[in-house]
C-alpha cells in the first residue's frame, strides 16, 4: 500500500490525523488510539484504519506502561483481564472478516459515543469487590473482543479501572498497559489472521514519526491549557466525531 494503495494526499491525510493524534496524548496522556481510528474511520475506512494504527499505539504506550512503580501492582490486579484480552482480539478479528464493514463502522462511532458519555459524566461505580475474580476476564474478553471489531481499548476496561479505585498515577500507568497490550493482542491477531500486510505495516511504522511529534508538541502545549477543559473538549469532539461515523454508516 506504500506505493501503490495510498496516494501522495492520502499519506499526508495519515500524517496529519497521528500528528493531532499525537498531540491529544502529548496534552492529556491518553488518547492516541481513539482519536487515530476516529479520524482514519471517517477518512479513509475502519479497516485500513485499524492496521494503521497499531504501531504508533504501541510504540507510544511503552513509555506510559513502564514508567511509574506500580507495574507488578497492576498486573498482580487486573493480569485476568489483561490475558483475556488476547483471547477476545482474537475472537474479533476473526468476526471482523465475516461482518459488514457498515456494521462496523457504526459499532465504532456508537463505542467512541459511548466513552466520550463516560468522560463527559464521569459516574461513580461500585467496586466490584469479591466479583473481581469472575469479573475481570469477562470484561476482558469483551475488550478485547470489540478491540479487534473495532480497534478500540477502552469499553469496558476504563470504567472497570475506575471502580478498582486506583490512585491518579497508577490509573494512568494502569491505561498505559491497558492500551499496551491491547495493542499488542490486535497486532498478533491480525497477523495470526493475515490482515497485517507489510505495505499498511510500513504506513502505519513511518506514521510513528509525526505521532511522536505531536505528542513532543503537545507536551509543550499542556503548560499553557487547562487539562480539564482540554479533556472536557476532547470528549466532546469524540462525541461528535462518534455521532457522526454512527450516522454515515446507518443512514443510506
Amino acid at each position: 500500500m506504500l506505493g501503490s494503495s495510498f496516494a501522495a494526499p492520502e499519506l499526508a491525510l495519515i500524517a496529519a490525523v497521528f500528528l493531532i493524534a499525537g498531540g491529544v496524548k502529548g496534552v492529556v496522556g491518553l488518547g492516541l488510539p481513539t482519536v487515530a481510528i476516529g479520524l482514519l474511520t471517517a477518512l479513509i475506512g475502519i479497516s485500513e484504519g485499524i492496521v494503521l494504527m497499531v504501531i504508533p499505539s504501541l510504540v507510544t504506550n511503552i513509555w506510559q506502561a513502564l514508567a511509574g512503580g506500580a507495574l507488578v501492582t497492576i498486573i498482580r490486579r487486573v493480569w485476568g483481564l489483561l490475558l483475556t484480552i488476547f483471547i477476545g482480539a482474537w475472537i474479533g478479528v476473526k468476526l471482523f472478516g465475516r461482518t459488514d464493514a457498515t456494521l462496523l463502522t457504526a459499532l465504532l462511532g456508537i463505542m467512541l459515543c459511548a466513552y466520550a458519555l463516560f468522560g463527559l459524566t464521569s459516574p461513580k461505580l461500585p467496586s466490584p469487590g469479591r466479583h473481581e475474580g469472575w469479573l475481570a476476564p469477562v470484561l476482558g474478553t469483551i475488550n478485547g473482543t470489540l478491540t479487534g471489531l473495532t480497534g478500540t481499548f477502552f469499553m469496558p476496561a476504563i470504567p472497570y479501572f475506575q471502580a478498582l479505585r486506583f490512585p491518579r498515577d497508577t490509573m494512568v500507568q494502569a491505561m498505559g498497559v491497558l492500551f499496551l497490550t491491547s495493542t499488542t493482542a490486535l497486532a498478533v491477531a491480525l497477523a495470526g489472521h493475515g490482515r497485517l500486510s507489510a505495505d499498511i505495516g510500513a504506513v502505519s511504522a513511518l506514521a510513528t514519526l509525526p505521532a511522536l511529534l505531536g505528542m513532543v508538541l503537545g507536551a509543550r502545549l499542556r503548560r499553557r491549557l487547562s487539562e480539564q477543559r482540554f479533556q472536557q473538549a476532547l470528549f466532546i469532539s469524540l462525541l461528535l466525531l462518534g455521532l457522526f461515523i454512527a450516522t454515515r454508516a446507518l443512514v443510506p
